[in-house]
C-alpha cells in the first residue's frame, strides 16, 4: 500500500463551451478496471446523442492499467490529452469521460487536444483532488490513571484518534501515519513508562488536512 496518492473526492461533471462545441467533463474515482469500464458505459448511455464521449483511466499503485479512448476523434487528439491531464496532476484510481456535443465549428488537431485537456481539468476540478494518506490502527490499553497524560499527549501532537473503549482498563484507538508506526510504539511505551499494551490493527487512509 502506497504511504500517500492523490485521488479525487468523489464523482462530478463540468461543462465548458469551446467555439460553440460542448464538453462536459466526468469523473469517477474507481478501484477496479471493470469499475472504470462500468462508468464510461454510463456516460455514453446518458450522452447516447453526443458527437463523441472520449475516455481515460489510470489505475494501480505504479499506474499499471493505463487506457484511452478517442471515440472517433482523430487519433491522438482526446483520449491521450485526457490520460496527460491524469498523469501531469498526479492522480491515482480515477476515470475521466468527456463528452462532447459539436457546435459546428472546426477545432483542428491542436483545437481538440486542448479542449480534451481542458475537459479533464474540468472535470478533476467537479470531483475535487485529495491526497489520501496510509495510517495504522494502534490500541493502546492502560489504565485509567494514565487516560488524561495521554489524550493530552496525543493532542498536543496531533495524532489521529478514534473511539474509546472503557472496561476493566481504557482502550484508546490511535491512527498514527503508517511510516510512523514504529516510532509512536517507542513513544508511548516510554510515555506510560511501559505500563501500555499496544496492538496493532488494520491500515486505514484518510484524507490530508481533514
Amino acid at each position: 500500500m502506497l504511504e500517500r496518492y492523490r485521488t479525487v473526492r468523489g464523482a462530478g461533471d463540468k461543462e465548458i463551451v469551446i467555439k460553440k462545441s460542448r464538453f462536459i467533463g466526468h469523473i469517477k474515482p474507481v478501484q477496479h478496471e471493470e469499475e472504470a469500464v462500468a462508468f464510461i458505459e454510463e456516460i455514453k448511455k446518458r450522452h447516447w446523442n453526443a458527437t463523441h464521449n472520449c475516455s481515460a483511466y489510470m489505475l494501480g499503485e505504479r499506474d499499471e492499467i493505463q487506457k484511452q479512448s478517442d471515440d472517433g476523434e482523430p487519433s491522438g487528439t482526446a483520449g491521450k490529452p485526457i490520460l496527460e491531464v491524469i498523469r501531469n496532476q498526479g492522480l491515482k484510481d480515477v476515470a475521466i469521460v468527456v463528452t462532447r456535443y459539436f457546435g459546428g465549428i472546426m477545432l483542428g488537431a491542436g483545437g481538440l487536444i486542448r479542449a480534451y485537456t481542458d475537459g479533464a481539468v474540468a472535470a478533476i476540478e467537479a470531483g475535487e483532488a485529495i491526497t489520501r494518506v496510509l495510517h495504522r490502527e494502534i490500541f493502546v490499553e492502560l489504565d485509567y490513571t494514565w487516560l488524561g497524560k495521554v489524550e493530552n499527549e496525543l493532542r498536543s501532537r496531533g495524532i489521529r484518534t478514534g473511539t474509546t473503549a472503557f472496561a476493566d482498563k481504557v482502550t484508546l484507538l490511535c491512527l498514527p501515519l503508517n511510516a510512523e508506526t514504529e516510532t509512536f510504539r517507542n513513544w508511548m511505551i516510554d510515555l506510560t513508562q511501559g505500563q501500555a499494551v499496544l496492538t496493532e490493527g488494520d491500515k486505514v487512509y484518510f484524507i490530508e488536512g481533514e
